[in-house]
């Protein structure tokens, strides 16, 4: 047997024993699936934007359901925006108060937090996560390093996950796939630092969508019978663009355009798989569908985030206004679009109220049921004050047709700590948690003339170009005052 086929074998092996929990019962509640790419922006899907890679399952979504044309991520880049919804709380309530989790850290969630996923535990249902984790493991430094993968996926309420640690352009040590608390593929008695294990362990790039996604289908079969809650978080649309062979055919894999328009290819035949799955043992009527991103699109890979100014990483609303569609036969019309502002977070309360529960401690302003929406029922819903976090930790607050930016810059750049820094430790607190942690980002100096903040009108002036804070100073201070009250948890 060579190597390759070893390997396929091993990963095969691995998706078969995940989700294999089966307890018979006749599901009462939805089944409730949320999808999540990586990077997938705006305009990146031709239900959103005409000229965009054409995607028909997730235009199927939208004409069987709801499009949500203001929905946005919490965070402007992906480690932030994961916690955010496994927990319904604003990111910077974490210690990470800028950029991503570097592979060192401990598990972001921290401990005593209630989540999601173990509201859904307690509420009956079978929680499932495949694909991209990239919230830490353990409760200090470099446990990942020293082979310490129990408190992860499993600690914080996923019966069952099989997925990739961190992000698909992780060092070649974190190019693996796990199930749970074990790494697929690696050898007793050797490590992922040792070529042998490495050598047996590591993921192909090129099939690891195709790998993530039959795991997913696999979980949706073996808990037909009960309600069950997965979070499919994909590797697609991340850089690298390695999309299969099979989704470049007739285009130039070398540029770009051809390479990302077939990873976002790949990404809408996961979505596809995941429809038909349903479809093929009568699931689609109670099943929840939802497709979003956990932030903007990357221009220089290929992604758009049009029409909005911006991308990944920066303030505005190109870096955290979202793809959102969302199915439900059994309650949602079809071909209907929502133009309410919402969060991710706000699935967080959506779901648990949906199910007879609560995550304890939520505050108030993270996460609001979004039901209403669902329903139908527009008239007088109000999500209230948006915050939105960058990549440099600024922030921005929305409220109603106002946005105000708490800074004259775009909110990406460069730290002056590396996420490989060594001087990047998180430092536990006495009574529990730990400290703050930021990576010191560079924001530029202030131009001559420029204002120390943003104001705008996104009714008027969608696209973010006319600063209107000279004119509206009242309106800015209310907004600067409004969001250090929920900053502080007021």
């Amino acid at each position: 047997m060579d190597f390759f086929t070893k390997r396929c074998l091993l990963v095969f092996g691995a998706i078969l024993s995940f989700g294999s929990t089966l307890q018979a019962a006749t599901p009462e509640k939805p089944n409730i699936i949320v999808i999540m790419a990586d990077d997938l922006g705006y305009g990146d899907l031709s239900c959103y934007r005409k000229g965009a890679t054409f995607t028909p399952a997730c235009n199927s979504i939208a004409k069987n359901g709801m499009l949500f044309t203001d929905a946005h991520s919490n965070s402007a880049v992906c480690t932030p925006t994961r916690y955010s919804l496994l927990t319904g709380r604003y990111n910077w309530r974490s210690y990470l108060q800028n950029w991503v989790l570097s592979e060192r850290m401990p598990l972001l969630i921290e401990e005593g937090t209630d989540t999601l996923p173990a509201a859904m535990q307690r509420a009956g249902y079978e929680t499932g996560m495949v694909g991209k984790w990239h919230l830490g493991f353990g409760r200090d430094m470099d446990a990942y390093q020293r082979g310490e993968f129990a408190i992860g996926p499993n600690a914080i309420g996923f019966d069952d996950f099989f997925g990739v640690p961190f992000s698909h352009n992780s060092t070649p040590e974190m190019e693996v796939f796990m199930h749970n608390d074990t790494i697929v593929g690696l050898p007793e008695g050797h490590t992922l630092w040792d070529p042998i294990g490495l050598t047996q362990a590591r993921r192909s790039l090129e099939a690891t969508a195709g790998d993530l996604s039959r795991a997913a289908v696999h979980f949706i079969s073996q808990n037909k019978e009960k309600p069950f809650f997965l979070y499919y978080a994909t590797t697609n649309v991340h850089f690298p663009v390695t999309p299969h062979p099979m989704f470049v055919l007739g285009q130039d894999r070398a540029t770009f355009e051809g390479g990302y328009r077939g990873f976002v290819k790949e990404f809408d035949w996961a979505v596809g798989q995941v429809l038909n799955e349903l479809e093929t043992h009568n699931l689609l009527e109670n099943t929840i569908v939802i497709v979003t991103s956990d932030n903007g699109g990357v221009a220089k890979f290929g992604g758009s985030s049009e029409p909005w100014r911006g991308e990944k990483a920066q303030i505005y609303e190109g870096g955290h206004r979202v793809p959102f569609l969302i199915q439900w036969p059994a309650v949602i019309e079809p071909k209907t679009t929502c133009d309410h502002p919402v969060l991710l977070s706000d699935l967080a309360e959506t779901f648990t109220q949906l199910v007879g529960q609560e995550i304890a401690d939520l505050p108030e302003s993270d996460s609001m049921d979004m039901m209403p929406l669902f329903r139908g029922e527009h008239e007088g819903f109000d999500r209230g004050p948006i915050i939105h976090h960058s990549q440099q930790g600024i922030f921005a607050i929305r409220d109603g047709d106002w946005k105000y930016i708490d800074s004259h810059w775009q909110g990406s750049g460069r730290h002056e700590i590396g996420l490989k820094d060594r001087d990047a430790i998180i430092v536990a607190k006495p009574d529990g948690g730990y400290e703050d942690f930021s990576f010191r980002p560079v924001i530029p100096a202030r131009k001559d003339g420029e204002a120390a903040a943003q104001l705008y009108n996104l009714k008027d002036d969608p696209k973010e170009t006319m600063n209107l804070i000279a004119r509206n100073p009242q309106k800015a201070k209310e907004l600067k005052s409004l969001l250090e009250s929920i900053k502080a948890g007021e």
